[in-house]
């Protein structure tokens, strides 16, 4: 920066005119040559000196305190370690501004150095801004990239599926390019089925990306479009930006359709294939899609085929077995009525056998329980020897001896016949007849 040598020139008293220090105070000059400015006029003398002497410069420096006025009007400092300068970016010069200032930012500025009369501050008239150490370009392309992320534009789950077989596409690319070539090529070799609507617009320049923009939005209100790509051959950073407008962006995140970016080539990825709902690396590519799409429909389509054919067999099989059966039910109505005849004849023999085999075990186990009866009857015990004797007329029968005395009338019954008897005597000790037979 140049030095100021000479202040006489700026309407600033010479040196011989200066304020002098004499004996610890403040001397003034004789009053003739007495001077006295004005808060305008030095404002206006330093003025000119910076713009002089310092004129247009580029500064290096951090944004702080920024803000933009309603007018359109930028204002913010600029500061390092330990200086700080007001700086001034008035609409005129910041409406191309591609990338967005905030405070943090490290920045190299062009302007001129200016004094603002009515605080008396100097700053800089800034005409030109680059960010430090990236390109305003790639500055702009990272910034917006983080504000639409913040507002989930790039989320998987706002994603839409593709459809299962698009037989109507829409393609949003030049008429006169390279990408609507590849893409109408591989569709006519593998997907003929498939109609193309094409919407063409421009792909670089001022104006592109606002035509990009109204061709989604167009193809949405069309009724039978299945899906759209969104493409245009390889190009330079430069080339791809208007695939970087937050206008194309929010045009496919709010499509209907499903949207497929295919913009430039492997290198390049572009805001709009972050948000697209599928991003393929060239145009080719997303015309292959729909190919496969239509090679696994109709691989599908043959499986359906297969498993209809065995449902079919299967089915007329059945069929066959239940005329077979049919038939054979489709006698005459004698041959029926003798079937019949046979079948109670059949039933009427297994009856009377069961009936049968049924009386001659009811009657062996009669036998059985008679003789278990017999066997147990009084009359049975009385043909062996033994004999009943009751006390008349009471008819009790007669236990032991302490239930009769002399005297007593007693009715004897014998296996034939029976007598009465008068008692004579009664022993009470008498052994058991069973007892004296055993000795």
């Amino acid at each position: 920066m140049p030095k100021i040598n000479k202040l006489e020139n700026y309407g600033l008293p010479s040196n011989k005119q200066s304020h002098k220090l004499e004996s610890g105070g403040l001397a003034c000059a004789s009053q003739s040559h007495k001077h006295i400015y004005t808060v305008s006029e030095i404002t206006q003398v330093i003025k000119g000196l910076l713009e002089v002497q310092v004129g247009e410069i580029w500064l290096e420096g951090e944004i702080s305190n920024f803000k933009a006025a309603t007018s359109g009007h930028f204002y913010f400092s600029l500061k390092d370690q330990s200086s700080l300068i007001g700086a001034a970016m008035f609409a005129y010069a910041n409406k191309s501004l591609k990338f967005k200032l905030e405070d943090g930012l490290k920045v190299v500025c062009f302007g001129k150095v200016d004094v603002y009369g009515p605080s008396g501050q100097y700053k800089i008239i800034v005409e030109r801004i680059e960010p430090k150490g990236i390109g305003a370009q790639q500055l702009a392309f990272e910034q917006l990239k983080k504000k639409l992320d913040e507002e989930g534009l790039f989320a998987v789950d706002h994603k839409k599926p593709l459809p299962q077989m698009p037989f109507t596409v829409g393609i949003v690319t030049s008429s006169k390019g390279a990408a609507v070539r590849d893409i109408l090529q591989i569709l006519k070799k593998g997907a003929s089925c498939v109609d193309v609507v094409l919407r063409s617009v421009r792909v670089q320049g001022e104006q592109s990306a606002s035509e990009i923009a109204e061709a989604i939005a167009d193809l949405n209100s069309l009724k039978n479009i299945d899906l759209i790509i969104v493409s245009r051959g390889g190009g330079s950073a430069e080339d791809l930006w208007s695939f970087n407008e937050e206008i194309v962006v929010r045009a496919i995140y709010n499509s209907r359709l499903a949207v497929i970016s295919a913009v430039g080539h492997q290198i390049n990825t572009t805001l709009s294939d972050l948000v697209a709902d599928v991003f393929v690396e060239t145009p080719s590519a997303a015309a292959k899609i729909i190919v496969d799409k239509k090679n696994a429909l109709l691989a599908q389509l043959d499986g359906f085929k297969y498993e209809l054919s065995l449902s079919i067999n299967d089915i007329v099989g059945d069929l066959k077995n239940r005329l077979i059966a049919l038939t054979h039910m489709l006698k005459s109505p004698r041959d029926r009525l003798l079937e019949k005849q046979q079948q109670i004849d059949e039933l009427f023999s297994a009856l009377n056998s069961n009936m049968r085999n049924s009386l001659e075990l009811a009657g062996q186990r009669s036998s059985s329980l008679i003789q278990r009866l017999e066997a147990l009857s009084p009359l049975s015990i009385l043909s062996r020897g033994y004999s009943l004797s009751m006390v008349m007329p009471q008819g009790v029968i007669i236990k032991d001896s302490s239930l009769i005395k002399p005297g007593d009338k007693l009715k004897t019954i014998l296996h034939k016949g029976a007598f009465i008897s008068l008692v004579q005597e009664v022993f009470s000790n008498e052994p058991s007849p069973s007892k004296g037979l055993v000795q």
